[in-house]
């Protein structure tokens, strides 16, 4: 069993008397891992539907409110979010057929509504307002997809943020629902194929009694035609024997074949059929560990691709479908910079690199010569042109940490971008100032921090900062505006983001340093960022808190298990947290390619089990003020990695520094929330951070 470690304090600025934690359900339970015995006295929670689990949260969730109200700043944090948020948003036009949509937000609908245009400057009309599917914001919509005219929409609507889906189709000519209905379709897009009918994937309906946290099956392709119930569906594919593979069915613009993709997040196979033939697939690929193919579009057999297959940084590849050895032809090779998104408008390829973690755009022809960049107005992040292959207008955005996503206007033909539409908000970019600074991990690597901050602050170590990361999944982290991020700054707090291995700024090589067995160099990135920051007087421990979602929960709960002396304050949202038990729940499986799996092999129980955040909160130990987030809906990360996390730090924590658990009802993972519930999230989450980092905002 478990050796106790040893005695370890924090000075934990503002910290309140000792709370009294409601009593966790607890078991003997132990699981044997390649001859080592470990207990999980938490399994309980994981029966998330049981009663004495519903009774542990409610018990919980009061815990935490009573604490959280009785901030006096909170309301001031919220109204001034609420202020910060509420201004008219929109998002770039895009042409469907004959006609222009786009999305807008007066600024505090919980949901963007659905306009169109009959051109592209003409006046606009709502065409869909989905914030009047439910009168409590509980449903959403999630997905869109057009026929190539324009005449229908398919549209996926997500109930209390599940992942979970509905697809519906409109006539758009008349804005009314056709009466079609699919159900049980998840991590799926729509793809038409003319106005007969369109492609999707989802799963066999869930026997179980709850539907929402179904250990999921085998993921399949299916064929809806318009007009026909579901039952009638036509299957296209399954990936019999590999339950952890995703498939989907895109139809090439031209409509002169379907292509089938299959794999896992790193590793993808294509093959190909033509659309109006019932012919089997053909694979013009083959499914090679760790590369991954995306279409971008065809020129009648050509097929172009973005690839890793023999470039770590990325690739544009052309493939002809009746070459019968499907030769991959470079257009674009792979540069210095990871090439990390393109599109194909006209006869050009235009892309997005990652240079150092942020964004440049160039433009090359299908043939490979190069048109030239695109400048963008500062560091940044933004995306490459986007509109239907025969335009020649299209649009791309660019935001940075302190400037809110703007939009701009792109003419293919001569290269000119002229702004679009740029957002009028009450926070003062020009106040702020974001440096691109660099830690010294453990093993020497160099790991970028984007540093933002009011300028002209004092170096004298005693600035509130916040520390944020992801590092996992490829997943690149760039700069990009958010209202919390913005609310921060104007707080007078320094927000610093980690560029993490494990993610994908730099290549595959970057993405596999912070994987599998080297996923310890994600958490020595981080406390690397952490000593740099305090070494250059940014701030010092008693002001320095970390924050992360997801697998950048998983982040945080490492963080603070492995250095709780390191930080004055943890918020860890929706983390992943259990990592020898997460693929037994839900679409957890998914993630054996970026974690391991600790029944797999003896190598892969100990790699996860050194670092994994439940399995190593230990007796005696003083852990920072910490609060753990999380929602009943959440069916990606199952609720039970925050519930177990939380009754392991409630009962190990030595001091009166708070660990605190707040679970969120009717949303899922990041999604499904009202507008009044995420303004009153931030209003919690920062109020949390002012107490225990004791500093007064707005000042």
């Amino acid at each position: 069993m478990r050796i106790v470690a040893a005695l370890l304090t924090i000075a934990t600025l503002g910290a309140t008397a000792a709370l009294n934690y409601p009593k966790a359900p607890t078991s003997s339970t132990t699981d044997r891992y390649f001859g080592t015995v470990v207990a999980d006295p938490y399994r309980p929670l994981e029966s998330i539907d049981a009663p004495a689990t519903k009774t542990w949260v409610d018990q919980e969730n009061a815990l935490t409110r009573s604490y959280l109200d009785a901030i006096p700043v909170r309301s001031t944090i919220a109204a001034a979010f609420r202020k910060l948020y509420n201004h008219p948003k929109m998002t770039a036009p895009f042409r469907e057929g004959k006609r222009y949509f786009f999305y807008r937000n007066t600024g505090l609908q919980t949901q963007n509504v659905l306009y169109v245009r009959n051109s592209e400057n003409g006046p606009a009309r709502v065409f869909f307002d989905p914030n009047t599917l439910a009168k409590d914001g509980s449903i959403q919509m999630t997905h869109t997809a057009f026929t190539r005219d324009g005449s229908y929409m398919a549209y996926a609507t997500s109930t209390g943020g599940s992942d979970w889906e509905i697809w519906h189709v409109k006539d758009v000519a008349t804005g009314r629902d056709t009466g079609d209905v699919i159900r049980w379709s998840k991590f799926s897009d729509a793809s038409w194929d003319g106005d007969r009918g369109f492609y999707y994937s989802g799963y066999d309906a869930p026997t179980g009694k709850n539907t929402t946290f179904s250990y999921l099956g085998l993921q399949k392709v299916r064929f809806h035609t318009l007009g026909t119930p579901q039952s009638a569906d036509r299957f296209v594919f399954a990936p019999v024997g590999h339950p952890d593979r995703f498939v989907s069915a895109e139809v090439t613009h031209d409509q002169r074949y379907v292509i089938l993709s299959q794999g896992t997040d790193f590793s993808t196979m294509l093959e190909w059929k033509p659309s109006n033939s019932n012919s089997a697939f053909q694979p013009f690929t083959t499914l090679a560990k760790n590369v991954t193919y995306d279409v971008l579009g065809n020129d009648g057999a050509k097929i172009y691709l973005l690839t890793n297959n023999g470039a770590p940084r990325f690739r544009i590849v052309a493939v002809n479908l009746d070459d019968p050895q499907h030769i991959q032809h470079t257009i674009v090779p792979q540069t210095a910079d990871k090439l990390e998104s393109a599109t194909l408008i006209r006869n050009r390829f235009y892309l997005a690199y990652d240079h150092d973690a942020y964004t440049q755009l160039a433009a090359v022809t299908t043939g490979g010569a190069r048109v030239g960049a695109i400048a963008l107005p500062g560091i940044g992040y933004a995306s490459a042109p986007s509109a239907q292959r025969e335009d020649r207008v299209s649009y791309y955005v660019f935001t940075s940490y302190a400037t809110p996503t703007t939009i701009y206007r792109f003419d293919t033909k001569t290269m000119r971008s002229t702004l679009y539409y740029q957002p009028t908000i009450a926070f003062d970019s020009s106040d702020y100032v974001t440096e691109q600074l660099f830690a010294t991990s453990k093993d020497g690597t160099k790991v970028p921090v984007f540093v933002t901050h009011r300028k002209g602050i004092a170096l004298d170590g005693h600035n509130p900062t916040l520390l944020y990361g992801y590092g996992g999944f490829d997943i690149s982290e760039t700069p990009y505006y958010s209202t919390d991020r913005a609310l921060w700054l104007q707080m007078g707090g320094v927000y610093a983001d980690v560029v993490l291995r494990g993610g994908g700024e730099f290549g595959e090589a970057w993405h596999d340093g912070g994987r599998l067995a080297n996923k310890q160099h994600v958490f020595d990135d981080f406390a690397a960022a952490a000593h740099m920051l305090i070494d250059r007087k940014f701030t010092s421990t008693p002001r320095l808190a970390i924050d992360g979602g997801s697998n950048g929960g998983l982040l945080v709960g490492a963080s603070i298990t492995q250095h709780p002396d390191l930080f004055g304050a943890a918020i860890a949202e929706q983390g992943v947290l259990d990592m020898l038990r997460y693929p037994r729940f839900t679409v957890g499986k998914a993630w054996i390619p970026e974690y391991g799996d600790a029944t797999a092999s003896d190598a892969a129980f100990h790699w996860l089990d050194a670092y994994s955040p439940l399995q190593n909160v230990r007796k005696g130990v003083t852990y920072p003020p910490t609060l753990i987030t999380t929602s009943d809906h959440d069916d990606r990360v199952f609720p039970a990695h925050s519930y177990k996390f939380a009754a392991a730090l409630q009962s190990a924590q030595v001091g009166n520094a708070p660990i605190l658990l707040r679970v969120q009802t009717n949303e899922g993972h990041f999604s499904g929330l009202t507008t009044d519930e995420l303004i009153a999230l931030y209003g919690d989450l920062y109020a949390f951070l002012c107490k225990n980092l004791d500093f007064t905002p707005f000042q």
